[in-house]
């Protein structure tokens, strides 16, 4: 057997064959010297983050002379790939020459693409590295690299003479190839989306065009569709790909005119080579998942093999903080598949991780169980890195989709192993009280719940040691019962009300008088003195640890 040969690395002259025209430009200073790119890194002139060697630096909001040229002196020295800027990007001489001293070249992000869609497609660029090696080994398929679908794109637009894409079964844009210039507009709208327009979709829909594509080993040809302009797109020639029975996605070529015997063959063949890159690009992802994963999780348990988890997610020696994120389906998703859940949860998982990569590389991200775990590094002191941590949680949970509406915790700060065990035990502890008290926060830390989580804890040893409620409550509980009354539900209602009857009579939509009736029945048939403050507080306790309705 052949020894395993190293993936390409990826370069910045790759980046711009790749994304050119439709993203990206040389502005200033040359690619083909800057060398390899290795991660990406968000510049935020309040907050400079970490800048890791031959991370490309997305200079957001950098625009003028003098603020590209403080951008340019802060990377110099750090050996970054590359700085990316809006364009135009101002090429005054102190520009240029700045350029030309530091060798830092400087790319434009073309007018109409925005950071968020340049940054995730630079994400599915950037091969995820082996998390023991820090790279990743493969063979290769049809002579490409396993796994890259750019470079099946572009092989694949140079046989067929035309731009092509390859998308999903949800018509998402996984890969493209260069001369995306020669198509129409709508196609640059579907790169720039990474998605295929919904008004597109929906006449592709009504045509037959996915059922087609779903059902047949073919090419489709599909006529220009009508763009909001009055005008037509250029045509289109599409094939399924699939695996056996299951469609993986599709390939998409923009044409001007049908396909001659001997190029629709050879898009034939692709689509059985682009199957075979998605699948191992898929075990590919799935096998890095499952060890990061459990790399993470062995990290946070804090045991014997902890330190050596934290070596090979880089996060040895710092202090951490711990991250907790949990999905909860939006109302009307309650009967959802298990499978669909889970797709959810990873679809957060794999957001949350984009997220943090882009304000913090030093980070590691993984679905354990039902909940997003991500250990961050503290590059700032403690008490900066905690409101830091808060702050990029919040950011994130404003952003996401509301469907998933995600619960998130933050622990606190670990300054060695046993603090991580502990802090993802805060974690948990607080996902927990989120959940029980929806509504209530989105974002939380131990300290803004402690009590809630005591409660919840009070809750736990009472049902393991199998204890029942007694005295004053447990004799309401049992009038109710018998009666149909609601002393209970009044007895609540008060103590929550702190004794305002009419705040509390209000609440339970009774007239003032009957409350009070109801609280003096519930003092008598439950024996207990509501003037003693010590029996109130044993009745609180009581009725969220027991009571009916109870809440944590």
């Amino acid at each position: 057997m052949e020894p395993e040969q190293p993936r390409p690395r990826l370069s910045l002259r790759r980046v711009l064959d790749d994304l050119g025209v439709t993203f990206l430009e040389l502005a200033v200073g040359r690619a083909e010297e800057s060398g390899e790119v290795r991660g990406l890194v968000i510049w935020d002139p309040a907050d400079p983050p970490t800048l890791l060697p031959r991370s490309l630096v997305l200079g957001v909001g950098v625009t003028s002379d003098e603020e590209v040229l403080d951008l340019l002196d802060r990377v110099a020295g750090h050996d970054v790939a590359g700085v990316v800027l809006r364009a135009p990007v101002p090429r005054t001489g102190r520009v240029v020459e700045q350029v030309e001293r530091t060798g830092t070249p400087v790319l434009g992000l073309s007018r109409g693409a925005s950071w968020a869609q340049l940054t995730e497609m630079l994400r599915s660029m950037l091969t995820p590295g082996d998390l023991s090696s820090g790279h990743q080994t493969s063979d290769s398929l049809g002579g490409l690299p396993s796994g890259d679908l750019f470079a099946v794109a572009n092989a694949i637009a140079a046989l067929m003479g035309a731009p092509i894409t390859i998308e999903d079964r949800s018509s998402r844009v996984l890969a493209f190839s260069g001369r995306q210039d020669e198509a129409d507009p709508s196609r640059v709208e579907t790169i720039l989306g990474r998605q295929v327009p919904e008004r597109y979709a929906r006449i592709l829909q009504e045509r037959g065009v996915f059922r087609d594509l779903n059902r047949s080993n073919e090419p489709v040809f599909i006529e220009p569709l009508p763009s909001d302009e009055g005008h037509f797109t250029m045509p289109r020639v599409a094939i399924g790909v699939r695996a056996g029975d299951e469609v993986l996605g599709s390939i998409w070529a923009a044409v001007t005119e049908p396909l001659d015997a001997g190029r629709l063959e050879a898009l034939q063949d692709s689509a059985k080579l682009v199957a075979l890159h998605m699948l191992r690009h898929r075990a590919g992802s799935d096998a890095a998942r499952r060890i990061r994963a459990d790399l993470l999780s062995t990290a946070l348990a804090g045991g014997a093999n902890a330190h050596d988890a934290l070596v090979r997610l880089g996060l040895a020696a710092r202090p951490l903080t711990v991250m907790g994120l949990r999905p909860v389906l939006a109302a009307g998703d309650a009967g959802t598949e298990d499978a669909s859940v889970a797709q959810e949860r990873q679809r957060l998982t794999d957001a949350f991780a984009m997220h943090l990569a882009a304000v913090q590389p030093v980070s590691a991200v993984a679905t354990i169980g039902d909940t997003t775990y991500a250990l961050l590094a503290a590059t700032e002191p403690l008490e900066e890195a905690d409101a830091r941590a808060v702050r990029l949680l919040h950011d994130f949970v404003s952003r996401v989709d509301d469907r998933i509406h995600p619960l998130a915790a933050v622990g606190p700060i670990a300054a060695d192993l046993q603090g991580i065990a502990r802090s993802r035990v805060s974690v948990d502890r607080v996902l927990r009280v989120l959940a029980e008290n929806s509504g209530a926060h989105r974002v939380a830390r131990l300290e803004e719940l402690q009590a809630e989580a005591m409660v919840l804890d009070l809750r736990d040893q009472a049902a393991q040691r199998g204890d029942q409620v007694r005295g004053a409550l447990a004799r309401l509980v049992a009038y109710d019962a018998e009666h149909a009354t609601h002393l209970v539900e009044t007895l609540r209602a008060w103590l929550d009300a702190f004794g305002d009857v009419g705040a509390a009579a209000e609440a339970m939509f009774v007239h003032p008088n009957t409350f009070r009736y109801r609280v003096r029945r519930a003092s008598e048939v439950g024996e207990v003195d509501l003037a003693d403050p010590g029996q109130r507080f044993s009745l609180m306790l009581q009725l969220r640890v027991f009571g009916p309705g109870q809440r944590g």
